[in-house]
């Protein structure tokens, strides 16, 4: 199979976007680094995919496949992500966990690109909850530890009275 060129991988990309109506500014560049942890995709000398994300100019992260299907997840588990993380924020229920809304929003959206993603993020959500499960009372506990931290409570007095009022799930 011949390399796929920057041009081929941004027309797929753009297509996948239009169904979602993804923000543009939410698309990776190609060939190039916007730099500020923007995602920019690479086609290196072998053909391979690249995802790569700089921060400052230093390499956070990049991953490399053969498989665009494994490349597009990539792009759009990250722009699907920022496009939830916009509706939780735009209609957020201050007694559930924001990560509620977002997560459910997330594989929504990647159902509608492909089911077989919005699985492959479930899983990923199932896993970051079993070591971080959720807690549907942590932002009312955060705005009255704010209130309490004004007051001039020490952090062990906001902590236990927090939580005495607002327990952990």
């Amino acid at each position: 199979m011949p390399a796929l060129s920057l041009d081929d991988i941004k027309k797929k990309v753009e297509e996948f976007a239009a169904k979602i109506n993804a923000p543009t500014d939410l698309l990776p560049t190609y060939g190039y680094s916007r730099d500020f942890a923007h995602p920019h995709i690479e086609v290196d000398n072998s053909g391979r995919l690249n995802y790569v994300i700089l921060e400052r100019g230093q390499e956070l992260e990049r991953k490399t496949t053969d498989n665009l299907d494994d490349l597009l997840y990539w792009i759009f588990s990250g722009v699907t992500f920022s496009m939830a993380c916009d509706y939780e924020l735009k209609n957020r229920i201050e007694i559930k966990d924001c990560r509620r809304m977002i997560f459910e929003k997330q594989e929504e959206l990647l159902d509608t690109l492909d089911p077989i993603w919005r699985q492959k993020e479930n899983d990923e959500h199932r896993s970051i909850l079993k070591d971080h499960p959720f807690d549907d009372l942590a932002g009312i506990r955060a705005t009255y530890c704010v209130q309490l931290r004004q007051k001039g409570y020490s952090e062990s007095e906001i902590n236990k009275s927090a939580y005495e009022k607002y327990p952990n799930n």
